[in-house]
């Protein structure tokens, strides 16, 4: 659960895109740069209390239909994100791969207005429970995010709460 939290964070970027920009996968390059980031997290079923500081990297290039990050966290690669974009529908699916070798995942993004939201889900005991991860892009060098849970999708509870601050723009 914490791997999908930190990965939904990692996916933080600074640019304020409309629904049905023509850009597309080109908006995914605002994550590329150097990220200061000041995280919250509170005492839930899925979270433990604390204050972090965090240094994050995105080494980004774009192939095609493909738009990948290496991520780095505090000067260690954590994961490379291969973004792929759907004009159909408007929506972004992500590819997290883990290094070391672990088990890729898939995600959702969705963009609406300056708010992008990271959105899964999770089965377990027969019972689903929600989360998403939310950035507001404040400026093109600004955000401020939360993640969140939820049983019902209407009533949101908060893991943990942040802001990002763009330190460089390229790496």
């Amino acid at each position: 659960m914490r791997t999908l939290a930190v990965v939904g964070m990692l996916l933080l970027g600074a640019t304020v895109a409309r629904p049905g920009d023509p850009a597309g996968l080109d908006r995914v390059s605002a994550y590329e740069g150097t990220w200061n980031l000041e995280t919250q997290s509170f005492d839930t079923p899925f979270s433990k209390a604390g204050k972090e500081s965090t240094m994050l990297r995105n080494e980004c290039w774009r192939s095609a239909g493909f738009y990948a990050c290496n991520q780095y966290l505090n000067g260690e690669s954590k994961a490379l994100i291969v973004f792929t974009y759907s004009a159909k529908d408007d929506t972004y699916t992500t590819h997290p791969i883990p290094a070391g070798g672990g088990a890729p995942g898939s995600g959702k993004l969705l963009i609406k207005g300056n708010t992008w939201t990271f959105p899964w889900e999770v089965k377990k005991d027969g019972k689903t429970t929600y989360f998403r991860v939310v950035n507001v892009f404040t400026s093109s060098d600004a955000i401020d995010y939360r993640q969140e849970y939820s049983s019902d999708q209407e009533h949101w509870t908060a893991t943990q709460t942040g802001h990002e601050t763009k330190v460089a723009a390229k790496t």
